[in-house]
């Protein structure tokens, strides 16, 4: 089972990204576009298009996580806020 701190912060990107984007490409956009140290104890959240994907980045100390959830039959709820990044 993975779980994650309670301290843990938590970053969701608003627009929707490529999903055949890897961990290098998610770690440059969480970089030059959400301005943010993807080396830093934090989950960076990405969505596609159709919210029925979720991808997870987050960076412990011997490397990457990219983890990615798929749903079948619903679709991810995303805040609709004027902001490009959400803490």
């Amino acid at each position: 089972m993975f779980r994650f701190d309670d301290d843990l912060k938590v970053y969701l990107y608003r627009e929707p990204i490529d999903f055949r984007a890897g961990i290098n490409t998610l770690a440059a956009l969480v970089a030059e576009s959400m301005q943010l140290d993807p080396l830093a104890r934090a989950v960076y959240a990405f969505h596609n298009r159709k919210r029925d994907r979720v991808k997870l980045l987050l960076y412990e100390r011997t490397g990457f996580w990219l983890m990615l959830r798929r749903l079948e039959e619903d679709h991810f709820v995303w805040p609709r806020r004027h902001q490009e990044v959400i803490e």
